[in-house]
Order: structure tokens, then sequence, then C-alpha cells
């Protein structure tokens, strides 16, 4: 603890009596500081003890002294240490009533004990609190060094920390998830700081903020004030650690949440270090199940990702919403891309569940195990992203994505997926979704396909030249080319419902192929017609 105005009382050596301000002896000394003049505060910087013998000073006058102590404790100054046998047999009543009036403490020095005897007891106890604070960091260190050793991950380390802080500690990771915290209760403060933390997060590493946890947690008050330090040796934050205490930290605290950050911050970049051998591997296992290779690449995957490959697994692939793919020439992966990987990964890692993260240009490949912690991660950042309701007419913001999601597949079927996540993506941008899953092109009609204004200008375009024809009166050649699509070609049927000979129906089906100059005798041509047909219907022109 460092010295307090009680302390230098107690002190056997100085004598020094109490004349005022007898409540607030508790107060800590930074400095024993002299000065005779009138108006000492422009040297003042606050926490000192002022000792004076008056000289320059008119201690008599009522109104003088309630000025000059008010000035005094208006500028922090903690103490006032007057000098007797020297100018002044006794302390002037004058400023005892002032600094009675005004809660300063008042020291009577008698003349035996200098000024140089006050200053030196203040600066050895200033000392010797900083030798313990400094022996206490290193020990701190020591303890918090081991504990990051032990490969037990960052619980031990923060129970540790929370230990020497007298408070507790919490660890987030780069989603802002709680990762752990010390004691256990500590969590549910955590939780409630990850808007703050988001916050920090956005903001290049390193950086701090000061926050107050607020609430109640049963019946322990939690009005605590919380540091948030970021984590990371670049300018992107890795984590975020929170100290929560019920007092500003003092210099002991303070050298071991020091400590806590670089070994913590070290940690994370080995960690991440460690990943970016892991995302190659990952990319080496993704080339091989895309090249049909799914026993090479079970092989290949081992025990890191092995267990992903032997339950069903989702493949999703993400790009940025603000550019087409085809647009972006850039290498790496983007923030907001960085940060679905940064969910999802954060996500797998808490369940324990293995994801395979690969950067691909200006998009993001990853298999995710089928229904667990790392797609709903995607599914939840993409519903709070956009929501679920078609924006077509809306821009894009900068840090919006659009995401498609595979059924769920094996190995074998790896290429397959890679095809319903792209068809997916692709009726994401043109529908304006946030993600579709494959599963919904699956079960619904495929007519929800051919809502788009691409797919309806080529159906007009191709449908164009027989509304024409049918313009001029020349008869219903629409209507008879729906007729016998729907009938499958079977004339007498077709020509049933058209109410028309079946002669009449062949004559028009020859027009038909004249006018498009096509044979309906190709599935394809029939399968494109019939497409066109249903792109248009209900709009006028089919």
């Amino acid at each position: 603890m460092p010295p307090t105005l009680a302390s230098l009382v107690h002190h056997s050596a100085l004598k020094l009596t109490v004349r005022a301000g007898e409540d607030r002896l508790d107060t800590p000394v930074r400095w024993a500081h002299v000065s005779e003049l009138p108006d000492p505060v422009p040297y003042m910087e606050g926490g000192e003890l002022l000792l004076v013998t008056a000289m320059k000073l008119e201690a008599e006058d009522p109104e003088v002294m309630r000025r000059y102590v008010r000035r005094l404790a208006g500028a922090g100054v903690v103490g006032l240490g007057f000098a007797i046998g020297v100018h002044y047999d006794d302390v002037p009543q004058a400023l005892v009533d002032a600094a009675t009036e005004e809660g300063l403490p008042l020291l009577e020095v008698p003349r035996r004990t200098p000024f140089l005897a006050i200053s030196k007891a203040v600066s050895a106890a200033n000392a010797a609190d900083q030798y313990r604070a400094v022996t206490a960091g290193f020990e701190a260190q020591r303890e918090l060094t081991k504990a990051a050793l032990s490969g037990d991950g960052p619980g031990d380390l923060l129970a540790r920390l929370a230990s020497h802080v007298k408070g507790w500690a919490a660890l987030y990771d780069v989603s802002g998830a709680v990762v752990a915290a010390a004691p256990d209760w500590a969590a549910r403060r955590a939780a409630r700081l990850t808007a703050d933390v988001e916050r920090l997060r956005e903001r290049p590493a390193p950086a701090s903020s000061v926050v107050g946890s607020g609430g109640t947690d049963g019946d322990a008050e939690a009005d605590d004030r919380v540091e948030l330090q970021s984590l990371g040796a670049g300018r992107r934050v890795r984590g975020v650690l929170a100290v929560g205490t019920g007092a500003p930290l003092g210099t002991a605290e303070r050298y071991a949440v020091h400590s806590a950050i670089a070994l913590l911050t070290l940690t994370t970049e080995r960690s991440r270090s460690l990943q970016a051998a892991e995302q190659r591997l990952g990319a080496a296992v993704l080339r091989m199940l895309l090249a049909g290779e799914p026993d090479h690449a079970r092989a290949v995957a081992g025990d890191l990702y092995g267990v992903l490959l032997d339950a069903p697994f989702r493949l999703l692939i993400a790009e940025p919403a603000a550019a087409e793919p085809e647009s972006a020439s850039a290498v790496g992966v983007s923030d907001p891309l960085q940060g679905l990987a940064d969910a999802m990964e954060s996500a797998a890692l808490r369940a324990g569940e293995p994801v395979l993260v690969v950067p691909d240009g200006d998009r993001l490949v990853v298999l995710a195990a089928d229904g667990g912690d790392a797609v709903n991660a995607c599914l939840a950042r993409t519903e709070a992203q956009r929501g679920d309701a078609a924006r077509p007419h809306e821009p894009a913001g900068e840090d919006e994505l659009v995401v498609g999601l595979s059924a769920p597949a094996g190995p074998i079927a790896a290429v397959g997926a890679y095809k319903q996540a792209e068809q997916a993506l692709s009726v994401a941008r043109r529908r304006g979704r946030a993600l579709v899953e494959h599963e919904e092109l699956a079960a619904g009609s495929v007519m929800q396909l051919l809502a788009d204004d691409a797919v309806r200008s080529f159906a007009d375009g191709m449908l164009r030249a027989l509304r024409e024809h049918d313009a001029k009166g020349r008869g219903d050649l629409i209507a008879s080319l729906r007729a016998w699509l729907s009938r499958h070609g079977q004339w007498d049927a077709a020509a049933a419902d058209l109410g028309v000979h079946r002669h009449t129906l062949r004559y028009r089906m020859r027009r038909v192929e004249e006018i498009l100059g096509r044979s309906l005798d190709d599935a394809d041509v029939r399968m494109e017609l019939w497409l066109a047909l249903k792109a248009t219907a209900g709009t006028g022109s089919g």
C-alpha cells in the first residue's frame, strides 16, 4: 500500500499532530512538496502533502485562508503540513477553521521535525510500495507463464489472473463469444459485455476500453469496473481479455494484466499459425474431394478432418454480396468472409466439432458437420445480416454476404454437393437473398427458379415470333403449342382440348417449327419451349 496521511501521523519519528480533517487521513500521499507561494496551485499535480511555514501567507486572515485552502483542495492537494516555531508559535486559528470547513487534513509539524524528514518518509514508503508491486508483478508473471505452458487451455491462466487482481477475468474469441471465465460465475457477467467487446473488435489492435458490467448476479452486486483489452500482434483483433475489479487496478495488478495480455496474444498468434497450416491441409483435402478422389482425401485428412468425412456434411460457398463473382480479382479473403470464417470456426471449436474452411480467391468454401454448430453459426449470421426476405432492389452493403448451402452429403458425393452449393449461391444472388439452401430448390417447384428477369427475357425472346404471328390473326400458335406440350405430343388429346381437328393441330405445329426454325422432335427444344411458356405464364405475354 502507498503511504497515507494516517501512516505519516503514526510514524514515531515525525511527531505530527492532526489539527483538522481527521476523517480523511486514509488518503494516499503521492509526494511531499514544500512551497511558500501564496498560490502554489499552478505547480501542483494532485495527491501532494503540501508543507509550509507561512513565510508569505497572511495566515491569521480568515478570508485569505478560506481562499487559500479552497484552492488547495480544488487542486487535489491531500493535506497541509504547517510548521510551528518558525514564523508562528502555533497553527493560526484562521487556518484551522478554513481547513475544518473545507475538510482538508491539516497536520501540525513540530520545529524539531524538518520537512526533509517528511519527504524522505513519503519517498521511502512509495519506493517500498513500488518494490512490493514489482515483486508481486514478477511473481504473477511466473505463475501466469506456468499456467500458459501447462497446455490446459486459458482457464488456469484466467483463474490465476482473477486471483491476483482480486476480481474476475474472461476471454473472448475472435467472434466475440466467451471462451473461458474465472471464477465460473464470471461467465454471466462477461456475456453481458458482448456489445462492448464487438465495438472494441472493430478498432485496430491494440485497443482498450473501460466499461461497467452492470446488473446483479443473484444477491451479489455486479457493478464492476471492467477493463477490456484486445489481443493480437497485428492490427487485426484475435480476441479480447476482460478484467473485472471493484476499483481501478494498482501497480501490481497492472503488471499481472499486462503479462496475461502478452501470454494470451502469444498463444493466440501461435494458434493462428497452426490454423494456417491446418487450412493448407484442408485445401488439399477439398481439392481431392472435388477431383473425385474420396479415398485419397480421407487418407490425407487423417485425424484432423477424418471425423468430418465419416458423417454427413454440408458444403457451403460464400461470396461478398457487393460485387459479382467474376468482377473480383483480389486474392485472399475479404473482411465479411473472414468474419464468417471466424464465426464458424469459433462455433466449431466450442462444440468440439471439425470444420474445414478454405479461402478460394474471392469466395469461401466450407465443409461443416450437418446440423452442427458451425452451420448454425452461418445461418444465424446471414439471418442477422439481411433476414429471409428478398430485397432485390436494395444495394448490398460492403459487409454483406451471399451464401449457397448444399444438401447433406458424404465424400463420394462431394462433387455434387459443390454443384448444389453453386446453384443455391446463384439463386441467392439473383433473388437478393443472404442464403439459399439447395433443399429449398429440390423440395419446391422448379418454377421458382424461373421467376427471374433474365429467364423471362429469354422466354420472351424465344416466343416473340409466335406472339407476333398470333397478333396478326393468323391462328393461335401459342395456345396450340401449350396444349400439345402439356399432352406430351398426343395429337388427339391436345386437339380435343383445343376443340380443333387433329390435322389442324398438326398444321399449326409445322408452322411453329417453320417460324422458330427448330424441330419439335428435339427434346431440348420441347423443354425450352415448355419452360418459356411457364416463365411467361400470367404475365400477359404467354
